[in-house]
């Protein structure tokens, strides 16, 4: 009797920790290697600027971010390996930079990766023709 109490105790001690810890919220690593997005950019925040950056350009994670050198079914985010994240770099100062000139911070009419991409890797270079 005893020792089926001990099993049903422990039993009930390990499930309560289970659960919560599945009900705590989870902790995500700070992001590294930011050099344009701001350092103290939310996990979330951050999720759906990437979010964006996919949508605008018809695109997965894997066309910026290079795969770990560990296991390369999985993604470096703070690598620097692939040369499409550099250039992305580079778009989001562009743009930064035309609506702080030309939108002083009207986010309306600010310019965005969609802007030019319209769901495509590169940005159109002449008007899609109206069907």
């Amino acid at each position: 009797m005893i020792k089926k109490n001990s099993i049903l105790l422990i039993a009930s001690v390990l499930l309560s920790v289970t659960l919560c810890s599945l009900s705590l919220p989870q902790q995500h690593e700070k992001a590294k290697n930011l050099k344009v997005l701001p350092k103290n950019i939310s996990h979330e925040e951050l999720d759906n600027v990437m979010k964006g950056f996919k949508e605008a350009l018809g695109v997965k994670c894997s066309f910026c971010h290079a795969p770990r050198k560990d296991d390369p079914k999985k993604l470096d985010f703070a690598s620097d390996d692939n040369d499409h994240k550099k250039i992305a770099r580079d778009m989001m100062r562009m743009t930064q930079r035309i609506n702080k000139k030309h939108f002083k911070g009207r986010t309306a009419e600010a310019v965005t990766c969609y802007t030019c991409h319209r769901g495509n890797e590169e940005p159109l270079t002449s008007p899609e023709v109206a069907k």
